[in-house]
């Protein structure tokens, strides 16, 4: 397995008392110092090309971004750029494609751990401390490759607004987000399925706050097998957000650090023969962060098995959320 990470990540700084800030690198940092000194394989990110980024994105949008090197500036109320911002999101984008050319030429997992998070960021806007949306970078540049199928799995706590827009309508990408709901941005109710020859390709597992690790296993083991057995990816993008953790303080969830290792493991076991990269969103408390990443990384690497088992627990959040998801899917998938 494959860990990309940078320093240079850090060089994107946030206004005091912002959640998205410097220290959320320097956990990468020393996840990725770990995962050296254990034998692992690491790589420096490349940067996006430009090519890649206008795939998913308008010239004015890139253009507007590029614009702001060199300076600091307040796009909205939670996102802001520094000097170097621009350069290090186009980086974030660029490792988010060096995984997946490594998960597709390789056949094994790679992560990339990157900032600024990606998937709020729409074809034209910045927004909710993105300002590239990386995964759908990645996803794009493999569809150039030749890859027929990607599935993007949204496991942050916040619903990724721009992957959804972006692909809503593209066949060849199956979205598939569970977030908190309702809650920023406002977006991902199970009715929104797609549109056009897009329909039924975005699946939206709304799960109200407080659901749990049991929660989670129930929705997720209830709707993605089935419908990855239908689509049968040839790639899988995890943009992987911690910010569900039962301690990050911008959410309301209650998943455990053991959840989450859970989960990232039947995503891989689930994914099959398909080629596997994960790529880092949210996660705002500094300690949680760090060990859901060091968790993802044992269960990926297979050095660990996951320890969290909440079958036959109370989950009656997920059973909404699936209850929902089924209504709003039957159309489009059997078996769910």
């Amino acid at each position: 397995m494959l860990l990309i990470a940078s320093d240079r990540f850090g060089a994107h700084v946030t206004p005091p008392g912002h959640p998205e800030r410097i220290e959320r690198a320097e956990v990468f940092d020393r996840v990725a110092a770990h995962w050296a000194s254990r034998g692992g394989l690491t790589m420096a990110p490349t940067i996006a090309s430009r090519q890649a980024l206008l795939r998913v994105h308008t010239e004015e949008h890139v253009a507007a971004i590029e614009a702001t090197a060199g300076r600091a500036s307040m796009i909205d109320a939670d996102t802001f750029t520094s000097p170097e911002t621009a350069d290090v999101a186009q980086l974030a984008a660029g490792a988010a494609v060096n995984a997946v050319e490594h998960a597709l030429n390789d056949r094994e997992p790679a992560v990339a751990l990157v900032r600024p998070p990606g998937h709020h960021a729409e074809r034209d806007r910045a927004m909710g401390f993105c300002f590239y949306n990386n995964v759908a970078v990645a996803a794009a540049h493999a569809l150039a490759s030749g890859v027929a199928r990607v599935a993007i799995v949204d496991i942050d706590v916040h619903h990724g607004n721009g992957t959804q827009w972006i692909f809503y309508e593209d066949p060849r990408v199956l979205y598939v987000s569970s977030h908190q709901f309702p809650f920023y941005p406002g977006t991902g109710a199970a009715s929104e399925v797609g549109r056009a020859a897009g329909a039924g390709f975005t699946v939206n597992i709304p799960l109200e706050a407080g659901a749990t690790d049991a929660d989670y296993h129930l929705a997720y083991g209830a709707i993605v097998p089935p419908v990855f057995d239908h689509f049968a990816p040839e790639l899988v993008i995890v943009s992987a957000g911690f910010d569900a953790h039962e301690r990050d303080p911008l959410a309301s969830m209650r998943v455990t650090t053991a959840g989450y290792a859970s989960l990232v493991h039947h995503l891989h076991v689930w994914s099959g023969g398909s080629a596997l990269a994960l790529v880092t969103e949210g996660g705002y408390d500094l300690t949680a962060l760090g060990e859901c990443v060091q968790a993802s990384l044992r269960v990926l690497d297979g050095a660990e098995r996951p320890q969290s088992d909440p079958s036959g627990q109370n989950a009656p959040r997920g059973e909404r959320a699936v209850a929902a998801v089924r209504v709003a899917q039957a159309p489009h998938w059997r078996g769910i």
